[in-house]
Protein backbone atom coordinates (compact mmCIF):
# COMPACT_ATOMS: atom_id res chain seq x y z
CA UNK A 1 0.00 0.00 0.00
CA UNK A 2 1.51 3.28 -0.84
CA UNK A 3 0.07 6.42 1.13
CA UNK A 4 1.54 9.32 -0.49
CA UNK A 5 -1.03 12.24 -2.47
CA UNK A 6 -2.26 10.89 -5.33
CA UNK A 7 0.01 13.69 -7.84
CA UNK A 8 3.08 12.35 -6.22
CA UNK A 9 2.62 8.31 -6.20
CA UNK A 10 3.93 7.79 -9.90
CA UNK A 11 7.63 7.21 -9.36
CA UNK A 12 7.07 5.38 -6.23
CA UNK A 13 4.84 3.06 -7.31
CA UNK A 14 7.12 2.26 -10.48
CA UNK A 15 10.24 1.53 -8.90
CA UNK A 16 7.73 -1.08 -7.01
CA UNK A 17 6.75 -2.53 -9.69
CA UNK A 18 10.04 -2.69 -10.86
CA UNK A 19 11.49 -4.91 -8.48
CA UNK A 20 7.99 -7.15 -9.28
CA UNK A 21 5.36 -5.65 -6.48
CA UNK A 22 1.83 -4.69 -6.90
CA UNK A 23 1.80 -1.09 -5.46
CA UNK A 24 -2.09 -0.47 -4.37
CA UNK A 25 -2.40 3.49 -3.98
CA UNK A 26 -4.54 5.09 -0.93
CA UNK A 27 -3.44 8.91 -0.89
CA UNK A 28 -4.14 9.18 2.88
CA UNK A 29 -3.20 13.09 2.21
CA UNK A 30 -4.64 15.62 0.32
CA UNK A 31 -2.13 19.44 -0.42
CA UNK A 32 -4.06 22.18 -0.67
CA UNK A 33 -3.50 25.87 -0.02
CA UNK A 34 -3.43 27.33 3.37
CA UNK A 35 -6.76 29.01 4.93
CA UNK A 36 -4.76 32.21 5.11
CA UNK A 37 -2.84 32.54 1.61
CA UNK A 38 -2.40 36.35 2.36
CA UNK A 39 -0.10 35.20 5.02
CA UNK A 40 2.13 33.63 3.21
CA UNK A 41 1.80 36.41 -0.01
CA UNK A 42 3.46 38.86 2.55
CA UNK A 43 6.51 37.02 3.17
CA UNK A 44 6.59 36.43 -0.67
CA UNK A 45 6.51 40.14 -1.18
CA UNK A 46 9.50 40.55 0.48
CA UNK A 47 11.19 37.85 -1.26
CA UNK A 48 14.04 40.41 -2.79
CA UNK A 49 14.47 40.99 0.86
CA UNK A 50 16.09 37.57 1.22
CA UNK A 51 19.39 35.76 1.48
CA UNK A 52 18.10 32.53 1.41
CA UNK A 53 15.14 30.42 0.50
CA UNK A 54 14.94 26.87 2.73
CA UNK A 55 12.37 24.74 0.75
CA UNK A 56 11.67 21.66 3.46
CA UNK A 57 9.47 19.76 0.56
CA UNK A 58 8.87 18.97 -2.90
CA UNK A 59 4.76 20.27 -2.39
CA UNK A 60 7.05 23.56 -0.70
CA UNK A 61 8.98 23.66 -4.26
CA UNK A 62 5.94 23.81 -6.05
CA UNK A 63 3.67 25.64 -4.24
CA UNK A 64 6.10 28.42 -3.21
CA UNK A 65 7.54 28.80 -7.07
CA UNK A 66 3.59 29.71 -8.10
CA UNK A 67 3.33 32.29 -5.08
CA UNK A 68 6.80 34.08 -6.02
CA UNK A 69 5.57 33.59 -10.27
CA UNK A 70 2.65 35.59 -9.27
CA UNK A 71 4.45 38.66 -7.65
CA UNK A 72 7.65 38.40 -10.29
CA UNK A 73 10.42 36.10 -10.35
CA UNK A 74 12.81 34.46 -8.31
CA UNK A 75 15.49 36.61 -7.61
CA UNK A 76 19.66 36.33 -9.06
CA UNK A 77 21.14 36.91 -5.83
CA UNK A 78 18.89 34.44 -3.43
CA UNK A 79 20.03 31.22 -3.00
CA UNK A 80 18.13 28.36 -2.85
CA UNK A 81 18.27 25.38 -0.47
CA UNK A 82 16.33 21.56 -0.67
CA UNK A 83 15.91 19.41 2.59
CA UNK A 84 15.10 16.58 0.94
CA UNK A 85 15.67 14.60 -2.24
CA UNK A 86 12.77 15.07 -4.19
CA UNK A 87 12.86 18.25 -2.90
CA UNK A 88 15.98 19.55 -4.61
CA UNK A 89 14.91 17.41 -8.22
CA UNK A 90 11.66 19.61 -8.06
CA UNK A 91 13.84 22.55 -7.36
CA UNK A 92 15.94 21.85 -10.52
CA UNK A 93 13.26 20.92 -12.42
CA UNK A 94 10.64 24.17 -11.82
CA UNK A 95 13.76 26.48 -11.10
CA UNK A 96 16.43 25.51 -13.06
CA UNK A 97 19.08 25.65 -10.41
CA UNK A 98 20.05 24.40 -6.91
CA UNK A 99 22.55 26.18 -4.71
CA UNK A 100 22.56 24.36 -0.87
CA UNK A 101 21.65 20.54 -1.19
CA UNK A 102 21.25 18.57 2.25
CA UNK A 103 23.29 15.06 1.77
CA UNK A 104 22.27 11.83 2.56
CA UNK A 105 19.72 11.05 4.37
CA UNK A 106 18.80 14.00 2.99
CA UNK A 107 16.64 15.89 6.49
CA UNK A 108 17.02 18.55 7.87
CA UNK A 109 19.89 17.68 10.05
CA UNK A 110 22.10 17.14 7.08
CA UNK A 111 21.01 20.36 5.73
CA UNK A 112 22.02 22.14 8.72
CA UNK A 113 25.18 20.27 8.80
CA UNK A 114 26.09 21.83 5.29
CA UNK A 115 28.87 24.44 5.13
CA UNK A 116 26.96 26.76 3.25
CA UNK A 117 24.66 27.15 6.57
CA UNK A 118 27.06 27.42 8.90
CA UNK A 119 27.86 31.18 8.93
CA UNK A 120 24.35 32.84 8.61
CA UNK A 121 24.88 35.72 11.04
CA UNK A 122 22.43 38.78 9.65
CA UNK A 123 21.28 36.61 6.94
CA UNK A 124 17.77 36.31 6.31
CA UNK A 125 16.22 33.36 5.41
CA UNK A 126 12.52 32.11 4.82
CA UNK A 127 11.53 28.56 5.26
CA UNK A 128 8.82 27.47 2.52
CA UNK A 129 6.92 25.05 3.90
CA UNK A 130 3.31 23.82 4.92
CA UNK A 131 1.48 24.79 7.57
CA UNK A 132 3.24 23.37 11.23
CA UNK A 133 5.81 21.12 10.77
CA UNK A 134 9.68 20.44 13.07
CA UNK A 135 10.91 23.97 14.42
CA UNK A 136 14.22 22.42 13.89
CA UNK A 137 15.42 24.57 10.93
CA UNK A 138 14.01 27.91 12.16
CA UNK A 139 15.33 27.45 15.62
CA UNK A 140 18.50 26.67 14.70
CA UNK A 141 19.23 28.46 12.07
CA UNK A 142 18.01 31.58 14.58
CA UNK A 143 20.74 30.50 17.20
CA UNK A 144 23.40 30.77 14.63
CA UNK A 145 21.91 34.71 14.22
CA UNK A 146 19.67 34.48 11.45
CA UNK A 147 16.83 36.51 11.06
CA UNK A 148 13.74 33.55 9.55
CA UNK A 149 10.64 33.94 8.36
CA UNK A 150 8.14 31.02 7.67
CA UNK A 151 5.92 30.71 4.21
CA UNK A 152 3.56 28.38 4.92
CA UNK A 153 2.74 27.98 1.54
CA UNK A 154 0.37 24.58 1.71
CA UNK A 155 -1.62 22.51 3.85
CA UNK A 156 -2.48 18.55 4.44
CA UNK A 157 -5.73 17.70 4.47
CA UNK A 158 -7.44 14.02 4.63
CA UNK A 159 -9.30 13.35 1.90
CA UNK A 160 -12.83 12.23 1.37
CA UNK A 161 -12.00 8.62 0.96
CA UNK A 162 -13.08 5.32 1.72
CA UNK A 163 -10.20 2.49 3.22
CA UNK A 164 -12.69 -0.14 1.58
CA UNK A 165 -13.01 1.23 -1.23
CA UNK A 166 -9.41 0.87 -2.39
CA UNK A 167 -8.38 -2.09 0.40
CA UNK A 168 -11.26 -4.27 0.69
CA UNK A 169 -11.06 -6.47 4.24
CA UNK A 170 -10.31 -9.63 2.11
CA UNK A 171 -7.59 -8.42 -0.19
CA UNK A 172 -4.02 -9.20 1.62
CA UNK A 173 -1.34 -6.28 2.11
CA UNK A 174 2.28 -7.11 2.98
CA UNK A 175 3.30 -3.82 3.57
CA UNK A 176 2.13 0.08 4.44
CA UNK A 177 4.29 2.89 3.04
CA UNK A 178 4.53 5.82 5.56
CA UNK A 179 6.25 8.82 4.22
CA UNK A 180 4.89 11.37 7.06
CA UNK A 181 3.31 11.37 10.63
CA UNK A 182 0.28 13.27 9.54
CA UNK A 183 -0.35 10.79 6.57
CA UNK A 184 0.12 7.74 9.48
CA UNK A 185 -2.12 9.55 11.35
CA UNK A 186 -4.89 10.02 8.77
CA UNK A 187 -4.61 6.20 8.08
CA UNK A 188 -5.35 5.32 11.46
CA UNK A 189 -8.17 7.23 11.58
CA UNK A 190 -9.92 6.23 7.90
CA UNK A 191 -9.27 2.54 9.86
CA UNK A 192 -10.88 3.73 12.54
CA UNK A 193 -13.92 4.90 10.83
CA UNK A 194 -14.41 1.57 9.56
CA UNK A 195 -13.71 -0.69 12.45
CA UNK A 196 -10.62 -2.22 10.91
CA UNK A 197 -7.89 -0.82 13.20
CA UNK A 198 -7.07 -4.21 14.54
CA UNK A 199 -6.55 -5.69 10.60
CA UNK A 200 -4.30 -1.86 10.23
CA UNK A 201 -2.37 -2.60 13.36
CA UNK A 202 -0.76 -5.89 12.61
CA UNK A 203 0.42 -5.10 9.04
CA UNK A 204 4.28 -4.67 8.63
CA UNK A 205 4.94 -0.94 8.43
CA UNK A 206 7.87 0.61 6.11
CA UNK A 207 8.43 4.31 6.90
CA UNK A 208 10.70 7.39 6.12
CA UNK A 209 12.37 8.27 9.09
CA UNK A 210 12.81 7.09 12.74
CA UNK A 211 10.43 9.82 13.72
CA UNK A 212 7.74 8.27 12.26
CA UNK A 213 8.63 5.25 13.27
CA UNK A 214 8.07 6.47 16.82
CA UNK A 215 4.71 7.45 16.15
CA UNK A 216 3.62 3.98 14.63
CA UNK A 217 4.88 2.47 17.99
CA UNK A 218 2.64 4.99 19.93
CA UNK A 219 -0.13 4.02 18.14
CA UNK A 220 0.15 0.07 18.67
CA UNK A 221 1.10 -1.07 15.45
CA UNK A 222 2.21 -4.74 16.67
CA UNK A 223 5.79 -4.97 14.52
CA UNK A 224 8.68 -2.31 14.54
CA UNK A 225 8.58 -0.16 11.86
CA UNK A 226 11.22 -1.10 9.08
CA UNK A 227 12.94 2.45 8.63
CA UNK A 228 14.53 3.57 5.20
CA UNK A 229 18.00 4.74 5.24
CA UNK A 230 17.04 8.07 3.93
CA UNK A 231 14.18 10.24 3.04
CA UNK A 232 14.16 8.71 -0.52
CA UNK A 233 11.63 6.76 -2.58
CA UNK A 234 14.89 4.54 -3.52
CA UNK A 235 15.59 3.73 -0.09
CA UNK A 236 11.70 3.10 0.65
CA UNK A 237 11.86 0.24 -1.84
CA UNK A 238 15.47 -1.11 -0.67
CA UNK A 239 13.50 -1.29 2.83
CA UNK A 240 10.55 -3.58 1.42
CA UNK A 241 13.32 -5.76 -0.55
CA UNK A 242 14.67 -6.51 2.86
CA UNK A 243 11.60 -7.44 4.47
CA UNK A 244 10.66 -9.41 1.21
CA UNK A 245 13.95 -11.48 1.83
CA UNK A 246 13.64 -12.08 5.31
CA UNK A 247 10.21 -13.09 4.81
CA UNK A 248 10.92 -15.83 2.54
CA UNK A 249 13.88 -17.26 4.79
Amino acid sequence: MVTRPAHQAAQLCGLIRAEGGVPLELPVLAVEDPEDLEAALSVVRRIQDFDIAVFVSANAVTKGLELIHRIGEVPDHLQLAAVGRRSAETLLSQCGRLDIQAPPPYNSEALLATAALQNVAGRRIVIFRGVGGRELLAETLRQRGAQVDYAEVYRRVRPAIRLADIIPPTRDIDLIIITSQDGLQNLVELADMEQRREWLLNIQLVVISPRVALKAAELGFKHPALTATQASDEAMVAACKVHSRTSRS
